[in-house]
């Protein structure tokens, strides 16, 4: 019990769940407006940590491509849970080329919150298709060490999501700049 407990406050200071007394948890739901904030804070962080990476090791872009066929295999199953965790670990291995794991913690609290949205996004056979040609495009980034379009390809990437889990909520987004 105890540890179960522990998990629920967690996630709860997380703002993945929510708690009524005397009633129970409940996953949180995000609006309209948590959603672009989140989607912001994310292009913001996300764009600044990029501008900051180290050309990958050979052995680091290995790993990279190793996850987005991965990410492709889960894709062809149409395992859209392991998909997304996949994409997750894709982009992460790529954050993690830096050295800044504050940010890096914060994007991965954002990400979170956003995660059951995202599973959402990838019944689309269209999205799914997008989302892999997009890393390719950013290893072939990451192979040149080329930040800057590297950044640009994540806006892009980002911005699909934003816009279509958008329009799901059915509310204004924030558009990249």
């Amino acid at each position: 019990r105890l540890p179960v407990r522990e998990a629920l406050r967690q996630l709860t200071a997380d703002g993945l769940v929510s708690h009524v007394p005397n009633v129970g948890f409940a996953v949180a739901r995000l609006s309209q407006a948590e959603f672009d904030q989140i989607y912001l804070m994310r292009q913001l962080l996300e764009t600044e940590l990029i501008s900051r990476l180290p050309r990958p090791t050979t052995r680091q872009l290995q790993r990279i491509i190793d996850l987005n066929a991965e990410c492709a295999a889960a894709a062809e199953r149409l395992d859209l849970v392991e998909m997304r965790l996949r994409n997750h670990d894709f982009h992460f291995e790529i954050f993690r080329l830096g050295d800044l794991a504050l940010v890096i913690d914060e994007l991965e609290r954002l990400w979170n919150w956003a995660a059951p949205y995202h599973t959402i996004y990838l019944f689309s056979a269209d999205s799914r298709r997008t989302v892999l040609e997009e890393h390719e495009a950013m290893i072939e980034a990451l192979r040149s060490g080329d930040n800057a379009r590297l950044a640009e390809l994540m806006t892009t990437h980002r911005h699909g999501s934003e816009t279509q889990l958008g329009v799901m909520l059915n509310g204004p987004l924030i558009r990249p700049t």
